[in-house]
């Protein structure tokens, strides 16, 4: 897509394939929203302190709402949409464990992060020991 269909796509109203990829599109759409408000927050907080309240809190919400427009028209964009479209239809074949499996795995990760934890304190005494046997450092 040229950047001229970049730019005429941030004009358009309508959906692009509205009915597929849709919670994938909204949730990217709603992280989007996010970011730009933390960056408007951020602007009001940091560049704008000094400035009269209608500044300081208006200039970042227009900001924000001209962000969450962009952010509207990206996901829409037929490229990034259907890549978006594809990420959704492959989340669908994913087979999400069970509640069971999931606390099987996590006390499996716990166990092992406990025992490579007491091996590296043990290895870590032994090379100190030695090294403090060699006067190598000293405690």
């Amino acid at each position: 897509m040229s950047s001229g269909g970049v730019v005429a796509e941030l004009f358009r109203i309508g959906f692009y394939k509205p009915t597929q990829g849709k919670f994938v599109r909204q949730l990217t759409f709603v992280a989007l929203a996010v970011v730009c408000a933390f960056a408007a927050f951020s602007l009001s907080t940091n560049i704008l302190d000094s400035e009269a309240q209608p500044v300081r809190v208006g200039v970042p919400f227009g900001l924000w709402l001209l962000l969450c427009w962009v952010a509207f028209r990206v996901v829409n964009l037929p490229q990034f949409a259907e890549f978006l479209i594809s990420v959704e239809s492959e989340l669908d074949k994913v087979v999400w464990p069970g509640r069971k499996q999931v606390m099987q795995s996590t006390v499996v990760v716990i166990v092992t992060m406990l025992f490579l934890g007491a091996f590296l304190f043990v290895v870590d005494f032994m090379w100190r020991w030695l090294f403090t046997l060699i006067s190598f450092i000293e405690y």
